[in-house]
Protein backbone atom coordinates (compact mmCIF):
# COMPACT_ATOMS: atom_id res chain seq x y z
CA UNK A 1 0.00 0.00 0.00
CA UNK A 2 1.46 3.34 -1.00
CA UNK A 3 1.48 6.49 1.07
CA UNK A 4 -1.50 8.02 -0.76
CA UNK A 5 -3.69 4.95 -0.11
CA UNK A 6 -2.63 4.98 3.52
CA UNK A 7 -3.61 8.65 3.87
CA UNK A 8 -6.98 7.90 2.25
CA UNK A 9 -7.57 5.09 4.72
CA UNK A 10 -6.65 7.35 7.63
CA UNK A 11 -9.10 9.99 6.35
CA UNK A 12 -11.80 7.35 6.01
CA UNK A 13 -11.03 6.21 9.56
CA UNK A 14 -11.43 9.76 10.87
CA UNK A 15 -14.72 10.26 9.00
CA UNK A 16 -16.09 6.99 10.37
CA UNK A 17 -14.91 7.93 13.86
CA UNK A 18 -16.87 11.20 13.62
CA UNK A 19 -19.95 9.36 12.38
CA UNK A 20 -19.57 6.92 15.28
CA UNK A 21 -19.52 9.85 17.72
CA UNK A 22 -22.70 11.22 16.18
CA UNK A 23 -24.44 7.83 16.23
CA UNK A 24 -23.39 7.30 19.86
CA UNK A 25 -24.81 10.70 20.84
CA UNK A 26 -28.09 9.94 19.06
CA UNK A 27 -28.22 6.54 20.75
CA UNK A 28 -27.78 8.17 24.14
CA UNK A 29 -30.61 10.65 23.44
CA UNK A 30 -32.95 7.89 22.25
CA UNK A 31 -32.10 5.74 25.29
CA UNK A 32 -33.01 8.69 27.54
CA UNK A 33 -36.31 9.17 25.68
CA UNK A 34 -37.05 5.48 26.11
CA UNK A 35 -36.41 5.73 29.85
CA UNK A 36 -38.85 8.65 30.06
CA UNK A 37 -41.52 6.77 28.11
CA UNK A 38 -41.08 3.70 30.33
CA UNK A 39 -41.38 5.85 33.46
CA UNK A 40 -44.54 7.43 32.07
CA UNK A 41 -46.02 4.03 31.27
CA UNK A 42 -45.26 2.84 34.81
CA UNK A 43 -47.09 5.83 36.25
CA UNK A 44 -50.00 5.29 33.86
CA UNK A 45 -50.30 1.71 35.09
CA UNK A 46 -50.49 2.92 38.71
CA UNK A 47 -53.15 5.58 38.20
CA UNK A 48 -56.88 5.02 38.38
CA UNK A 49 -57.64 8.36 36.77
CA UNK A 50 -59.74 8.41 33.60
CA UNK A 51 -58.03 11.52 32.27
CA UNK A 52 -54.44 12.73 32.40
CA UNK A 53 -52.55 15.82 31.31
CA UNK A 54 -50.28 15.80 28.31
CA UNK A 55 -47.54 18.40 27.96
CA UNK A 56 -47.15 19.87 24.49
CA UNK A 57 -44.57 22.63 24.49
CA UNK A 58 -45.55 24.96 27.33
CA UNK A 59 -49.21 23.91 27.37
CA UNK A 60 -51.01 21.16 29.30
CA UNK A 61 -53.89 19.36 27.59
CA UNK A 62 -56.44 17.07 29.21
CA UNK A 63 -56.46 13.69 27.51
CA UNK A 64 -58.15 10.32 28.00
CA UNK A 65 -55.86 8.01 29.99
CA UNK A 66 -56.45 5.02 27.68
CA UNK A 67 -55.58 7.08 24.60
CA UNK A 68 -52.50 8.44 26.30
CA UNK A 69 -51.39 4.94 27.30
CA UNK A 70 -51.81 3.73 23.70
CA UNK A 71 -49.86 6.76 22.45
CA UNK A 72 -47.05 6.03 24.92
CA UNK A 73 -46.92 2.36 23.92
CA UNK A 74 -46.68 3.35 20.24
CA UNK A 75 -43.92 5.82 21.08
CA UNK A 76 -42.10 3.14 23.09
CA UNK A 77 -42.27 0.73 20.15
CA UNK A 78 -40.89 3.26 17.66
CA UNK A 79 -38.22 4.42 20.13
CA UNK A 80 -37.15 0.81 20.75
CA UNK A 81 -36.84 0.26 17.02
CA UNK A 82 -34.79 3.44 16.57
CA UNK A 83 -32.51 2.44 19.45
CA UNK A 84 -31.90 -1.01 17.96
CA UNK A 85 -31.12 0.56 14.58
CA UNK A 86 -28.60 2.92 16.15
CA UNK A 87 -27.00 0.07 18.11
CA UNK A 88 -26.60 -1.89 14.87
CA UNK A 89 -25.09 1.15 13.12
CA UNK A 90 -22.72 1.62 16.04
CA UNK A 91 -21.64 -2.04 15.89
CA UNK A 92 -21.02 -1.85 12.14
CA UNK A 93 -19.01 1.35 12.47
CA UNK A 94 -16.86 -0.16 15.23
CA UNK A 95 -16.17 -3.21 13.05
CA UNK A 96 -15.31 -0.97 10.11
CA UNK A 97 -12.98 1.17 12.25
CA UNK A 98 -11.24 -1.93 13.61
CA UNK A 99 -10.77 -3.29 10.09
CA UNK A 100 -9.30 0.00 8.84
CA UNK A 101 -7.04 0.25 11.90
CA UNK A 102 -5.82 -3.31 11.34
CA UNK A 103 -5.01 -2.53 7.69
CA UNK A 104 -3.18 0.69 8.52
CA UNK A 105 -1.29 -0.87 11.43
CA UNK A 106 -0.52 -3.92 9.32
CA UNK A 107 1.01 -1.73 6.63
CA UNK A 108 3.01 0.11 9.28
CA UNK A 109 4.34 -3.17 10.64
CA UNK A 110 5.24 -4.39 7.15
CA UNK A 111 7.14 -1.18 6.41
CA UNK A 112 9.00 -1.41 9.72
CA UNK A 113 9.98 -5.02 8.97
CA UNK A 114 11.19 -4.05 5.49
CA UNK A 115 13.34 -1.25 6.96
CA UNK A 116 14.76 -3.66 9.53
CA UNK A 117 15.60 -6.18 6.83
CA UNK A 118 17.34 -3.50 4.72
CA UNK A 119 19.30 -2.34 7.77
CA UNK A 120 20.31 -5.93 8.58
CA UNK A 121 21.52 -6.48 5.00
CA UNK A 122 23.61 -3.31 5.11
CA UNK A 123 25.27 -4.42 8.35
CA UNK A 124 26.30 -7.72 6.77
Amino acid sequence: MNEEEQRAMILEFERNRQVLGSVSAQKQQIAFQLEMVNASLEEMAKTKEKTVYKVVGNVLFLKDAKEMEKELKDKKESTDLRLKTLEKQEENLIKKLNAIRAKVEGVGKEEAQEKEEKTDKKKK
